[in-house]
Order: structure tokens, then sequence, then C-alpha cells
């Protein structure tokens, strides 16, 4: 299915879903970090630091809408301990020592890390994954600080056309729209995106930091080439909101990671600085990978919500998708599978709920109630444009979930492909609830005799292992492991 046809296919889906949103599932406290040490009850921040400053206000008007396009925080002791040690390098060789900076691990698998005026500082979990050592996520950081300490976003948010936007960001997403929450997921707020000239301004910046700061200055060409790796192995799948990774709001050719190389010669020739690579990977060993438990799990066909308690499958050949909004399920032959949940104490019956107007396009005498795994289920049959849709919703205590089947209009292979999804639907035990785990990021030591494959072959939950193991290593064709070389692999063990 090309990219034409997928993007079809999901506008499909919006318009027969209409305000479809799997709600409650990204405020469960999951991931919730306890600390055994309480910080201090009258910290240094950077909103203390810059109370006056107007630069300090932008960023925190826009630090909420942040958290809420990326899903959250990501608290865990271990990875704010690795970031801060990275940033508090890096700010006493900084254009401005004194700037205060507010560093958020966001709960993301996107490829990220941003800035916001007034030292409100990002990286997503992903970026943290994808990195092979300090001096990686420094180059990074390194950039965004630079934007911060030449007042990047202040000169931005002068821009009219930009403020307009923000404003307009702002109302829909506290409107608690599904427009809103797109506009922002897609948009990345105005404040996130710098011209070309303050991108380059900010690389040179970000370069002599690193070498002040002791780190490898070739690590940022080296990461650049990392990410834009990562960018080429998720672009098989058209649906991958590509507005969440770093590439995508900064400006990346060829030319720019040979100029990231030119300044780093002003250090000397490669193999200068230090990459912190041993307490990096100490570092990361356990990071959450992929989907988080409040958001649920994909396992090639499969999509458990460890925290809904419930589960479903899809047919051979489909792949899954597990989006801000909903899970979307695309397979051969222009079919598609959406999948979400809302609160119902109505306890209105399925048939009325089906008919209340929620669905474009819906044959009323299709409409039949039946059972799925001894749970009230109804069914039914919509039409759009020319799409045929198959309907399904089924009750669990006090939520409803709800598949839409799209197919094109007349396809005979609908009926079949909304039957497998209902036949899969099941809530999950108690043993299948405790015995899922998350991804995470696992560091071992290459023995004698492992191979890419080998070492590939030891992930789990993940597809095409063997590209994966490559890209999350930066480890080219034809590479040869050594024995003691730390690696990562990725496993729920």
């Amino acid at each position: 299915m090309n990219t034409s046809t997928r993007n079809k296919l999901r506008l499909a889906l919006v318009a027969c879903g209409g305000a479809l949103l799997l709600s409650g599932c990204q405020t469960l406290g999951v991931d919730v970090y306890e600390p055994s040490v309480r910080p201090s009850s009258t910290p240094q921040t950077a909103e203390k630091a810059g109370a006056s400053d107007p630069r300090t206000r932008i960023g925190a008007n826009e630090h909420p809408r942040i958290i809420a396009s990326y899903g959250g925080e990501f608290r865990d002791a271990k990875t704010e301990r690795l970031v801060a040690r990275i940033v508090g390098a890096l700010t006493l060789v900084s254009e401005n020592p004194s700037q205060a900076y507010r560093i958020t691990v966001l709960n993301s698998p996107a490829v990220n890390a941003f800035a916001l005026p007034g030292g409100y500082l990002y990286v997503t979990r992903g970026l943290l994954a994808l990195a092979n050592d300090a001096s990686e996520v420094a180059a990074v950081l390194s950039h965004e600080m630079a934007h911060v300490t030449a007042n990047h976003g202040l000169e931005r948010q002068r821009r009219e056309q930009e403020v307009e936007l923000a404003g307009q960001v702002a109302e829909e997403l506290f409107a608690n729209s599904i427009d809103g929450r797109r506009a922002v997921a897609r948009g990345k707020l105005s404040l996130a995106a710098f011209s070309r000239n303050q991108e380059l301004q900010a690389d040179v910046i970000g370069v002599r930091m690193l070498g002040e700061a002791g780190y490898d200055p070739y690590a940022a060409p080296r990461f650049l080439e990392s990410m834009n790796a990562n960018q080429r192995f998720n672009s098989v799948d058209p649906e991958t909101d590509a507005s969440l990774d770093f590439l995508a709001s900064h400006p990346n050719a060829p030319q720019r990671v040979e100029l990231a190389r030119s300044h780093a010669r002003a250090f000397g020739q490669e193999g200068v600085g230090d990459r912190g690579r041993e307490y990096y990977l100490e570092g990361i060993d356990g990071l959450l990978f992929g989907d988080s438990p409040n958001e649920g799990y994909v396992r090639g066909t499969e999509f458990l919500h460890p925290v809904l308690g419930v589960k479903f499958r899809v047919p051979s050949g489909f792949r899954i998708d597990n989006n801000a909004d909903a899970v979307i399920a695309t397979g051969p032959n222009e079919l598609a599978i959406r999948f979400d949940g809302v609160t119902d104490d109505s306890r209105q019956s399925l048939a009325d709920y089906v008919a209340s107007g929620w669905v474009t396009g819906l044959d009323p005498n299709s409409i039949r109630e039946i059972r799925i795994d001894g749970m009230p289920a109804a069914t039914a049959r919509a039409s759009a444009d020319r799409w045929d849709f198959d309907i399904t919703v089924i009750r669990v205590k006090d939520r409803i979930y709800r598949f839409l089947t799209a197919a094109e209009s007349g396809s005979a292979e609908l009926q079949a492909t909304a039957s497998v999804v209902r036949a899969g639907f099941k809530r999950m035990s108690a043993r299948e609830i405790r015995e899922l785990q998350p991804l995470r990021i696992r560091i071992v030591t290459v023995a004698p005799g492992d191979t890419v494959a080998s070492l590939a072959a030891r992930m789990r939950g993940v597809e095409r292992r063997v590209e994966l193991f490559k890209l999350l290593n930066a480890i080219s064709s034809g590479t040869t492991l050594t024995p003691g070389q730390k690696v990562k692999i990725v496993s729920d063990r």
C-alpha cells in the first residue's frame, strides 16, 4: 500500500469515527518514579532564576503543551542523573554559564530534543536509546542550549504568524479536541521551528561547547548520521509521525554533516575528546523502549493493554501503529482497522449507542447486538466516500471499545477481516497481565563467537531484529564485533 492510499485510509477512518479518543490511556501513572530521597523544598529552578525574564514566561507557557504532545514526563532517577551530568558539563562552557535549565526527559519513543526560551530543555527517551555514548547526547543538547543562549526563541517569538499559530494550538489543545491534539503533535508548536541560519549558528556553538567541555567534538556529525539512519529505518512506515522526530524540525543534509565535521577539526583529528561510552551505556541499561505500559504494547499482530486488561489480534500481513488517539492497523488490499475506547456510564443498549450519531454514513438497519468473549457487543455497517466500514463495539464494565474496519467499497474482504478482529478481542487474565513486561534496552557483552545475527536473535518483542540491532549500535554493513564490546539489545526480560 503506498503512502497516498494509507493517508486516504486514515482520513476515511477519522471521518467515520468523528471524535473517537482512547481516553484515559495516557493518564494512568504506570511509569511514576517514587524517589527515596526528597528534593529541597526551595530548589533553584529555571522559573525562579528568570522569574522577571520574558523568555522564562514564554517557556513556562509552552511547557504544558510540550508535555501533553509527548506522552508526559519519563521519570526515572538513573536517566535523569545521566542527562543532568551531561547538561552540567555543557553549562560550564556555554555562552551564558549563569543560565539555569529545566531539563525534562519526555516519555516518547520518538528521537527528538529541543529547547524553549528561558532554559526549558527537552530530550526524549527515544533519543537516549538511539545514542551510543554521552558525547552524542551532548552534541544534541549543546545544539539546543545554543538556541537558548543565542536568544533564538525570543527572536522567533516576535514573528506574528507563529504567535497566532501558537494561540490557535493552545485554544484547540485546551478544548481537548482531536484536531487540537493533532495540531500540537504535527505542528510541534511554532516555537520549535528555527530558521536555517539559526540552526547553523547553533551547530557552530554546539560543536565548540562539545570540544571545550572535553567531549568528542566529532560526536555531532556521527550522531547526525545515526539520526539519518533512524529516519530511513522508520520511513518504511508511512504512518509514522515524522514531525515528532529531530530531523523534521532541524534542516539536515549531507553538507550539514560535513560542516559539523569541519567545525570539529578545530579541536584536532578524530579520536580527541571523551565519548563517555562506559558510563552512558550503564546509565541507559534498562531504559524503557518503544511503547510504555500506559499506552499498551504491540507484539507482532497483537495489541495488548495491561492497564485496561484487553487485547486483540489483527490478520497476518497487517501492521499495527499505536498512536496517541487510536490504534491503527493497515494491511494489504487497502484494508485498515481502527481501535479505541471511551468511558460510558449511561448503560444504554449498545444498539442505541451505535445509532447515537458518532458514526458517519451508518446504515441503521445493519445494527445487530451480539456477544464477544461473553461480553455484550454490537455490529453495524457504514459507508463514506469510496469506503465501506464494519463497526464493532464491545462493553467491558464502564468502557466501550470500538473497532472500525475499513475497505474499498464493495470489497469482499471487509467481512472476513472484521470477523478475525472480533474473534481476537479478549480480556486479559491476571496471569497474562502479570507476565507482560515492557521492552527495555539491555546492555550485553559480546562473547567470542557472537555475531550481529546471533545477538539480534536475542532481541524480543520487535520486528526486523537485525536491522534494529545495527541501528541501535550504529553498526555498518561488514562490521565485525569484538569480544568484550558492549552492545545494546531490546528485550522484555
